[in-house]
């Protein structure tokens, strides 16, 4: 087999300063992030004469006495999208204000409201090139970000920013818990999305392997109000389960500015049902029972379906607020505030049937009782910043935030009932309330030259404490709202990992056409208070034996050097090459959590060594005042690539199936490959907008001396050398048309395609199109968008026009009729 390799923390409008200075020495860690002003669909920059003959022309907006989130970032000439027509091509206000090296993508609220049937925020990056999101059903609090080169399994190889707040949660790299919190944020709130590739600026720790994206809300300069109502409705035909689910959303946000405060308030309210995301498997069918569906797994063993696992509904509804100060006309501060609530409850269906009686059953198999559950969550977060845009020889940002699981409380039946459709009364509770995480940052800007000049450069320290606390307790009644049950622990998982960093970049522009930008982050990181506990069970739920393990504390200290050298050939073309080192350190989860969350158990590795990243990339790009086309060359090497896959393991006894996650260093994996962007408007005729990408990863696992696998099917050893890297398809593509023919309506076909991936490291997964596999899919799209007056407007939808059906993991939607209304005031 492959080797393995309380405190609560809950603060809900806390000083993030007092964060910082906790007595247990807490070094806030995070959003070492640029943080982007908030900005609105706003004119393109105008671009006032050069300082001085020396310096490249600069194009900035005037100062004035705009409020400076209405401030127009600068933007240095020649740059990507410099001068366009269209907003989304200008460079985003963070690239601009560090002169980071990355190129970037681009969207506006008022293209998404024209193209994207929105119904979560994440659908906003869904024609992004390259990018995916694991998004299962409307609500999806699991929905990962997956990048060109890292896959569904990599939550914490991107940063995620909503404004000053890091919503990625860098407590584990996984595709449940450890997903991006995507919900604290109103879809009607988001001014912006901008997407930076690789780990190129040392503004950003090794988090950004796989990018960092950056959402931006809309802060007014005025009064303004907006309601949102959408519904979307899927019928759905899978093995035994045919229903229609429907999903409707409620979406506010209104906002001012009085004089130097400006605010912004917006609220979210979700009511899904959900397609099954998981179905109960067995390696044979129940004696005396009909109905189960015979069926295979990836690796082609036994895995009969014999009903859903989680089948939910979810109630979610989450708030922010958001306010805005200028402390004088070149210095801002801002405060958000954040909280979302997730009330879940899944009632599993079984296809099964008593072959005596003819009535349904359960057949005592444990699985259903996994996927029957309550699931209550509560979570906050806070952010502080403070800022200034002075555009002389000093700038500086400072921030903190933090987020905290308030409440996080799952209850499940221990088991079924030999015969029905009962449970028996013996349950557990499952909490991650008191995990929690703090980050800060101070960066600053020196201009030596002036703004503008040849020089600038950019600094800054990071800090970040991370959490986990994670114990499941026994029950004596499963549905009780007690907190601990009776008390007793079935297993505990704990910990802490604290990241403190140092870094500096330089951009400077040689001659007005070439830049070089040089960079590195020096981090020192280190994760104590291990501890775990573990219990061995009869099939009643009584605890047999227990252990409890001390962690050993593991410490870190790198550098990263980074590098960058763009060139302007003349004003419509760029060339530039990317170099970055980066160290992606484990998560706590990763470290210590063993545990079974939505049916799928999960045994950490507190040996883990942190990943060693090494990125290039050439890009060649050709730009319009109305588009843009823009080729990728990329290789990366990984040493020591924390790697996790998920099988079903079968009780040798019960034959029942349990999807299990191991985690893994693996010794070297490449990865290398071509992207290929292109966004034009007004194609041959006025209005008509062409937009895709094409992306070909050729991955390989180069090393893995600690692999000793056994082929499931064969029985025989297996081997990993050469195999392709889990979860990276080979093959990711887009294509999209948008036709606008007046101010009024918009029509929008697109398609998405996905090649094949693997979730196994040797690469067994031999069956597709079976619960648990990693299918290619191809969906296309449906959008009609239409402004029936000034404050009204209408859309109309269907995602997965021709009802794909294809599993990652999961069983993912079929074809979705949307429509929504929308009101301005």
């Amino acid at each position: 087999m492959l080797r393995c390799h309380a405190r609560r923390g809950v603060s809900i409008v806390a000083i993030q300063a007092a964060l910082l200075a906790s007595s247990s020495g807490v070094f806030a860690q995070s959003s070492n992030v640029v943080l982007p002003p908030v900005t609105v669909d706003a004119p393109a920059v105008v671009k006032p004469k050069p300082r001085k003959p020396a310096a490249r022309t600069v194009a900035v907006q005037n100062r004035s006495a705009k409020p400076a989130t209405e401030r127009a970032a600068p933007a240095v000439a020649a740059e990507q999208g410099a001068g366009s027509a269209r907003v989304s091509l200008e460079p985003p206000a963070a690239v601009a204000r560090y002169q980071l090296p990355q190129r970037s993508f681009s969207v506006t609220a008022k293209e998404v409201d024209e193209t994207i049937n929105l119904k979560d925020p994440e659908d906003a990056v869904k024609y992004m090139p390259s990018l995916f999101v694991r998004k299962r059903n409307d609500g999806d609090n699991n929905a990962v970000l997956a990048t060109r080169s890292w896959g569904l399994n990599s939550s914490s190889r991107t940063l995620i920013y909503y404004d000053d707040l890091l919503i990625s949660a860098l407590i584990g790299n996984n595709n449940t818990n450890a997903s991006p919190k995507w919900n604290l944020i109103s879809p009607e709130a988001i001014g912006r999305v901008d997407y930076l590739n690789g780990p190129f600026a040392a503004a950003y720790p090794g988090n950004s392997i796989g990018g960092v994206l950056l959402i931006s809300s809309k802060m007014p300069d005025k009064p303004f109000a907006v309601a949102k109502e959408t519904v979307s409705v899927m019928p759905w035909n899978q093995y035994g389960t045919k229903d229609t689910y429907v999903t409707s959303q409620t979406s506010a946000a209104a906002g001012n500015r009085d004089g130097k405060l400006s605010w912004l308030v917006s609220a979210n309210y979700l009511d899904s049902y959900q397609q099954p995301l998981t179905y109960t498997t067995s390696g044979s069918i129940p004696a005396g029972t009909t109905g189960a569906f015979s069926a295979l797994n990836k690796q082609g063993v036994a895995a009969n379906v014999v009903g859903t696992g989680i089948l939910a509904h979810s109630q979610q509804t989450s708030g922010n607020i958001r306010l805005s100060y200028d402390v004088t006309a070149q210095v801002q501060a801002t405060y958000s505030f954040g909280i979302w609530n997730n009330h879940q409850v899944s009632d599993p269906q079984t296809y099964l049937k008593s072959a005596a009686t003819g009535a349904p059953t359960f057949a005592g198999l444990s699985g259903f009782a996994t996927g029957k559950y309550v699931w209550d969550q509560t979570h906050v977060s806070n952010a502080v910043a403070i800022k200034s845009d002075t555009k002389g020889a000093y700038d500086f940002d400072l921030s903190a935030s933090s987020y905290n699981y308030l409440q996080d409380i799952q209850l499940n039946p221990f088991t079924s009932t030999p015969t029905g459709v009962g449970y028996s009364q013996n349950g557990k509770i499952t909490r991650m309330d008191g995990t929690n995480w703090q980050n800060a940052d101070a960066q600053g800007i020196w201009r030596p030259y002036g703004y503008g000049g040849p020089h600038e450069v950019s600094f800054g320290m990071h800090g970040d404490r991370y959490r986990l606390e994670s114990p499941v307790y026994a029950s004596s009644v499963w549905n009780t709202t007690g907190d601990t049950g009776t008390g007793t622990l079935y297993s505990q998982g704990q910990g802490e990992t604290r990241t403190g960093a140092i870094w500096l970049q330089d951009a400077w522009r040689i001659l007005p056409n070439l830049k070089l930008t040089l960079g590195g982050r020096f981090e020192t990181w280190r994760a104590q208070d291990g501890f775990n506990i573990s219990t061995a069970t009869n099939a009643a739920g009584a605890i047999t034996s227990m252990a409890a393990v001390q962690q050993s504390q593991l410490a870190s200290t790198n550098f990263s050097p980074k590098a960058s050298l763009s060139f302007d050939p003349n004003k419509d073309w760029n060339i530039t090459a990317n170099f970055g080192q980066a160290y992606r350190y484990p998560t706590i989860m990763e470290l210590y959590q063993n545990m079974t969350v939505g049916g799928v158990a999960t045994i950490a590795n507190p040996n883990l060594f942190p990943e060693q990243d090494l990125t290039g990339e050439l890009n060649i790009e050709r730009r319009w005042s109305d588009g843009r086309i823009r080729l990728t060359l990329f290789r990366e090497h990984t040493d020591h690539a924390i790697i996790s896959q998920t099988n079903l393991v079968t009780n040798p006894i019960t034959k029942v199936q349990t999807p299990t996650t191991v985690i893994s260093n693996v010794d070297a994996i490449r990865l290398q490959g071509i992207e290929l962007s292109a966004d034009k408007d007004n194609v041959l005729v006025s209005g008509l907008q062409l937009f895709g990408s094409v992306t070909y990863v050729d991955s390989r696992i180069l090393a893995d001396a600690g692999w000793a696998g056994i082929d499931p099917l064969t029985n025989l050893p297996t081997t990993v050398v050469g195999k392709r890297v889990p979860y990276v398809p080979d093959w990711r593509a887009k294509f999209g048309v948008t036709y606008r023919p007046n101010d009024s309506w918009a029509y929008t076909v697109a398609a998405r395609y996905s090649g094949k991936q693997y979730s196994t490291l040797d690469n067994t997964d031999r069956v597709s199109h079976v619960y648990g596999a990693f299918d290619n899919f191809f969906v296309v799209d449906l959008k009609v968008h239409y402004n029936a007056t000034k404050n009204f407007a209408f859309d109309f939808g269907i995602d997965n026009l021709f009802n794909e059906q294809y599993f990652l993991f999961h069983p993912f939607p079929g074809r979705t009729f949307i429509v929504a209304g929308k009101y301005t005031f």
